[in-house]
């Protein structure tokens, strides 16, 4: 499953975000499950991370990480900034 990328920028919000392991978890009406992302996906400069509740923008990529299904690969707060 893993490398079906797609091009779709999606909509949606944090669920959880655990700061001192620098991953969380992304909601999305448009995909079946839940999304991973990384902080490394942030595109922020500095000390990247992600508030439960946040609005953010992302594209996704269909792979298997720590018991999910997709992947974020790129991760944008809502409105391009904070």
């Amino acid at each position: 499953m893993s490398g079906t990328m797609s091009e779709e920028v999606f909509g949606g919000r944090v669920l959880e975000w655990r700061r001192e392991e620098g991953w969380g978890v992304l909601a999305c009406d448009a995909l079946p499950d839940r999304v991973w992302a990384h902080f490394s996906a942030i595109q922020a400069e500095g000390f990247r991370e992600l508030r439960g509740g946040e609005s953010v923008t992302f594209t996704a990529e269909q792979a298997e990480q720590d018991g999910f299904h997709w992947r974020a690969v790129s991760v944008w707060f809502e409105g391009g900034a904070r």
